[in-house]
């Protein structure tokens, strides 16, 4: 089973690769509890991702920390905020790169 640590790394690098000279910083969950992992800013935009390790652990974090998707829904609303997991990456992926360009 790979670990979440593991998919962070590898979706950090494809960040990083997709969207040249973009920043992608790790949030320190003690700061707000539920806060998305990830911030990633891009010339004039932003976007944050929740990172879970699979879909499975995705819907387990719906029941157990309702306060993510609360975060994550509110921050959608302002820019670009999304899940993301390694059955959903191509697809949260595209669409973040679409808010990039509007």
């Amino acid at each position: 089973m790979a670990k979440e640590s593991d998919f962070q790394k590898k979706l950090k690098d494809e960040i990083k690769r997709r969207f040249p000279g973009c920043y992608v910083l790790k949030n320190d969950p003690s700061c707000v509890q539920g806060i998305p992992d990830l911030l990633i800013l891009y010339t004039d935009r932003w976007a944050m991702l929740e990172v879970k390790k699979d879909e499975k652990a995705y819907k387990k974090s719906l029941k157990d920390k309702p306060n993510q998707a609360i975060h994550v829904n509110r921050l959608n609303v302002m820019s670009f905020a999304s899940f993301i997991f390694p059955e959903n990456k191509e697809e949260v992926l595209d669409a973040m790169a679409r808010s990039f360009e509007a």
